[in-house]
């Protein structure tokens, strides 16, 4: 299974989702909180054109948001993206 990777902030409900989400798969995951590290922050920001979080990786491919991956758990694409 590829490594996950969410770029979070404490407060963010979508994060929660998010892992949320992870955990009721089973799928373990790296978290990385981005709320105190404006300079990763920012260059996560110019490198994926990207301004909120959660920021999710699944091996090196950024996917998105929550919205992104709820859209692939329902189109039955996530754990093949996960087992590719």
């Amino acid at each position: 299974m590829k490594p996950v990777k969410i770029y979070t902030t404490m407060s963010c409900p979508y994060c929660m989702r998010a892992k949320k989400l992870f955990q009721a798969l089973g799928v373990s995951y790296e978290e990385i909180d981005v709320g105190a590290d404006q300079t990763l922050r920012n260059r996560l920001v110019e490198t994926y054109k990207w301004q909120t979080v959660p920021m999710i990786f699944i091996g090196e491919e950024f996917i998105g948001g929550f919205d992104d991956l709820a859209e692939l758990q329902a189109q039955g694409k996530l754990m093949e993206k996960l087992n590719a």
